[in-house]
């Protein structure tokens, strides 16, 4: 049963077996959970340290368990790296997509030092990307906020 419950949360469920682009799924699906949430910013923060724990154990585990590094079917670290990036932003419907494409770019492209983050071991390594992917995203988008133009 544990097993089950690690290999389904690091996976979320059946997102992270979707044939195409799982990753992008799991970024979907913390946006749709956010945009359905809209939680307050104290929340956010409660849920995103609650996702990014459990994530980094979880995902250690669920390495062993589908006997892979980093393997493609976990989007735990995706979903947690988006929750970073929209953390204190307003929960309108430019920042979402905003945040969903910039998130998307940082992963997928890991500017230095992102790439060196992947070689942790175990869970750290499976998140730690993706968190700080969601890090850049969130400074260029509170950057945008704190400037005359808004989403």
């Amino acid at each position: 049963m544990t097993r089950w419950l690690i290999k389904n949360f690091s996976t979320l469920g059946p997102v992270g077996y979707f044939p195409v682009a799982p990753g992008t799924f799991g970024t979907l699906t913390a946006a749709i959970f956010l945009f359905a949430l809209k939680p307050s910013p104290l929340w956010h923060i409660a849920i995103t340290l609650a996702v990014v724990l459990l994530g980094i154990a979880a995902s250690g585990e669920a390495e062993k368990i589908l006997g892979a590094k980093d393997s493609g079917h976990i989007v735990i670290d995706e979903f947690a790296g988006y929750l970073v990036s929209m953390a204190f932003l307003p929960h309108t419907t430019g920042y979402f997509i905003s945040s969903f494409i910039l998130f998307r770019f940082f992963d997928i492209l890991k500017p230095p030092p992102l790439r060196r983050l992947e070689r942790l071991r175990g869970g750290a390594g499976v998140m730690m990307d993706d968190l700080m992917a969601g890090v850049y995203t969130n400074l260029i988008l509170q950057i945008w906020r704190l400037s005359v133009w808004s989403l």
